[in-house]
């Protein structure tokens, strides 16, 4: 797996002769050079990478002391050469016949990868089993990948779940690939098989500093002046008809090349990483093809992890918005929509990488402030001259400004009168025009001219350096 992930020749294994110390059990009388596990540095596309890979051939790749001490080695070389870490996942648990020496090793862990966190970029690919407490040190790092079929996590496993609560399901059920991947929010890249995870591990990594710092410009064959004609027409008057704002993404970035993140869970917001003119960044964009585009719970909080990320990590956030707010109900109001939501709004308050928002067709209400908006730390807010930025929809205001004098009208005369009021609101308060008049967008732009104005101003904002007063740190609502 190693041989496969790295450039060809460039892994050094650390500690190929460590093995346990154990004697209780009769652990003395097998002994696997390594313990179970493979750790060392090397390079994919060029790039410094520390790795280990846990061996599910010794002892069902159980966790002991030695294992566990050789994975701490390994993090903590990465965290001081500041690299990126990988870890390869294929373990049945803790060693039992280790004890409480099994379970330190994996708080060892997990301590390092709160250390690490921010510091260095951290991936875990699941590759077979990963569960009980193996499970709480990929959660914590930054991106995990899972193999469809192949591999799965859980805290307790199906015979457990069926003592205590009596529900019968199966290992793929409870913690598969596409359970994570679609219901949980757990995983973030759903594979094939190992040779699809282990190259698009490769393409993440291409996005990704080996720490936090600006990377460089790198040079484009795209040119930044393309015009996006396809755009011209794409967006569609009617507020209320879908569109597929992956398309509009496409057109915008270098060579069409887009890594979306969590691409099977909360459809209703994308994620992703692409380059813009050269300049690597983390885009956020509402999906009106799902739910309108509505933030919820889980569109809040995924959205939130990965502005987080990429502030952590200084990349660059470009925002596009189309949003008629938050989603209403009781499943969301009693989940804790204030909550999560907070999460985003927080998230993008917090950043200082440069920020560009562009407002594609609506933003309405709270989620107007929270998408990135000017008030909470943008640097630059773009709009489509049809766009509308208001408290609510043109009908919903209508219906609340002039119930009075509607409620006297019926007919052909009501829904007359009604068009007239709806039309007068979109020119006299929902027009972009209105917000660039007060400073809160900087330019009205023509579809066409998205990619050269984006990669414009991101051009401009590459050197961005925003100065925060000390504290320890602050208090997210999670």
């Amino acid at each position: 797996r190693i041989a496969k992930l790295v450039d060809p020749n460039s892994f050094f294994e650390f500690d190929k002769f460590v093995t346990h110390q154990n004697s209780s059990f009769g652990m003395e009388k097998t002994k696997y050079l390594g313990d179970g596990v493979i750790t060392g540095i090397g390079k994919i596309n060029g790039q410094k990478v520390a790795i280990f890979s846990q061996d599910f051939t010794c002892w069902g790749g159980a966790l002991g002391m030695a294992f566990a001490r050789k994975i701490c080695k390994v993090m903590d070389f990465a965290i001081d050469n500041r690299i990126p870490v990988i870890g390869i996942n294929d373990s049945g648990g803790a060693r039992i016949q280790e004890g409480v020496e099994s379970l330190a090793g994996y708080a060892d862990i997990f301590h390092r990868n709160v250390k690490a966190s921010g510091v260095i970029p951290q991936i875990s690919l699941i590759m077979g089993p990963c569960a009980g407490g193996a499970v709480y040190s990929p959660a914590m790092t930054d991106f995990i990948f899972m193999v469809d079929q192949t591999s799965y996590m859980f805290v307790t496993g199906p015979d457990v779940v069926k003592t205590v609560t009596h529900e019968e399901v199966t290992k793929d059920e409870l913690g598969g690939a596409m359970t994570h991947n679609q219901k949980s929010g757990v995983a973030h890249f759903l594979c094939r098989d190992e040779d699809d995870c282990l190259e698009r591990t490769r393409e993440l990594l291409s996005f990704l500093p080996g720490h936090s710092v600006r990377q460089p410009i790198e040079a484009s064959l795209d040119s930044i002046s393309r015009e996006n004609t396809k755009l011209k027409d794409f967006i569609p008057a009617n507020p209320k008809k879908p569109y597929d704002m992956k398309e509009l993404i496409f057109e915008v970035v270098d060579n069409k090349h887009f890594l979306e993140v969590q691409p099977n869970f909360a459809k209703n917001i994308i994620c992703g990483f692409a380059r813009v003119g050269g300049i690597k960044i983390g885009i956020v964009a509402n999906q009106p093809q799902v739910l309108a585009g509505c933030l919820d719970i889980d569109s809040s909080s995924k959205a939130a992890r990965f502005v987080r990320f990429c502030d952590a990590f200084e990349i660059p956030l470009l925002t596009l918005v189309d949003v008629p707010g938050f989603l209403p109900g009781t499943t969301q109001e009693y989940g804790g929509i204030i909550r999560h939501g907070a999460k985003l709004l927080y998230a993008f308050s917090e950043a200082t990488v440069p920020m560009v928002t562009l407002i594609t067709r609506k933003a309405y209400g709270g989620a107007y402030d929270v998408m990135a908006s000017k008030h909470i730390g943008a640097d630059i807010n773009l709009a489509y001259p049809s766009s509308e930025i208001a408290v609510m929809g043109a009908e919903g205001a209508v219906n609340i400004i002039f119930r009075n004098e509607l409620k006297n009208l019926d007919g052909a005369a009501l829904e007359k009168k009604r068009v007239e009021l709806v039309e007068n609101y979109e020119n006299e308060f929902a027009s972009p025009y209105k917000a660039a008049a007060r400073g809160y967008v900087d330019e009205i732009i023509f579809p066409e001219n998205t990619r050269a104005r984006i990669a414009h101003f991101f051009h401009f904002l590459h050197d961005k350096k925003v100065t925060k007063p000390f504290r320890k740190h602050g208090n997210i609502p999670l």
